[in-house]
């Protein structure tokens, strides 16, 4: 037998969602390359600061304690940080302070930005990749070392985390404000799919836009549905334990993976949505039940809502007939008239392309046609 994992990818067939501003892109190609369908929906944006108390008290402590290493992620963000010490008549003892510590860029337009400021960087990747410059540090070794970390926009995911696990002391520069998007319409969106069950799983990269989710549900009233979803059906997944903390102050468990980045994130989603599939031996066929489709023998088989939800209906008690009410009741928006279960059962029929898989129990119901072997295991 085939591996439908190989032939369709390890997420095929499961949603996702992606609540990331920054780097939404990159963690939605490595999602799609592993065969799900990616919803995304910013959580929140990023403006950039003129004057905040946050950003003058970490320069003023860095001033007054400076780092061993300090790190430049964005040349726009390191000039704003710049000139706003200059605006707080601090910008000189910013600059001396950044003299004398071991200072990384993360790119050529990053290196710039230090050079035009009259300073000299110590090391850049030639990849102008931050996991690069992460690599670079725990090789170094940081246990006792304090890092400044120049930030501009979404906090790179899993790179605190993976500095404070390893003993460095991070003192964030926050050069930019949180903020909610301008267009509130696609997480508004993505609330109401979350709370109706339509994600298979949802993703976080910063502890600003979990805790944005969760007070955009709150605004409109869907906290209980969106916490009732995000604990009993949809997998959430953090890229490391500071991400994760609104959401575990809620009561919600979280996945993490070990390295806090978000290759591994994917990698264990790859590992555990899968494994929560339900399989079923179904009239000769292994029929494994996913997110939003169905492999029938590895072929893999997209089935609409409503097919699915009957579909889920049936396979919770496999083998066992489920009256026409109780299928209903299992519709999105269900009304009172069954002929509604069985249009989308005839619908469901044909996207698994196996009709037989479901059988009809003539005044009673439907049943999944469970193979004999498999009835005792059942509870047949």
């Amino acid at each position: 037998m085939q591996d439908d994992d190989t032939t369709h990818g390890p997420l095929a067939g499961f949603t996702v969602g992606v609540t990331a501003a920054r780097r939404a892109e990159e963690l939605g190609t490595l999602l799609k390359r592993r065969g799900a369908a990616v919803l995304h929906a910013p959580a929140l944006r990023i403006v950039q600061l003129a004057d905040d108390s946050e950003l003058l008290a970490a320069t003023k402590e860095l001033i007054g304690h400076a780092p061993d290493v300090a790190v430049a992620t964005t040349a726009i963000g390191f000039r704003g940080w710049i000139e706003a010490a200059d605006g707080w008549g601090i910008g000189d003892a910013l600059l001396q302070t950044l003299r004398g510590v071991e200072l990384l860029a993360r790119g050529p337009k990053v290196k710039g930005a230090i050079r035009a400021a009259g300073l000299t960087e110590t090391w850049s990747p030639g990849s102008e990749s931050m996991a690069e410059v992460l690599d670079r540090l725990l090789a170094e070794g940081v246990a006792g070392r304090r890092v400044a970390l120049q930030l501009h926009g979404e906090p790179l995911p899993g790179f605190v985390e993976s500095l404070t696990a390893a003993g460095a002391e991070v003192v964030v520069v926050p050069v930019y404000r949180w903020m909610p998007p301008q267009d509130i319409a696609p997480l508004d969106r993505m609330l109401d799919v979350t709370a109706a069950r339509g994600l298979d799983a949802i993703t976080f990269t910063s502890a600003p836009a979990a805790a944005s989710f969760l007070g955009r549900a709150e605004t409109r009233g869907l906290l209980p549905e969106i916490l009732g979803a995000l604990r009993d059906d949809v997998l959430v997944a953090c890229v490391g334990p500071v991400t994760a903390l609104p959401l575990q102050a809620r009561g919600i468990d979280t996945l993490q993976p070990e390295r806090f980045r978000l290759g591994p994130l994917v990698q264990l989603m790859c590992a555990h949505l899968p494994a929560a599939a339900r399989i079923l031996p179904v009239a000769g066929h292994r029929i494994e039940i996913r997110g939003h489709a169905v492999l029938v023998d590895d072929e893999l088989r997209a089935v609409p809502p409503a097919g699915m939800a009957l579909l889920h209906a049936l396979a919770r008690r496999p083998g066992w007939v489920v009256a026409r009410a109780d299928l209903l009741r299992a519709l999105p928006g269900s009304g009172s008239d069954e002929h509604a279960v069985e249009t989308a059962m005839a619908r469901l029929r044909s996207a698994l392309g196996v009709p037989r898989l479901i059988q009809t129990v003539v005044k009673r119901g439907y049943r999944l046609a469970l193979d004999p072997s498999a009835d005792t295991k059942y509870g047949r």
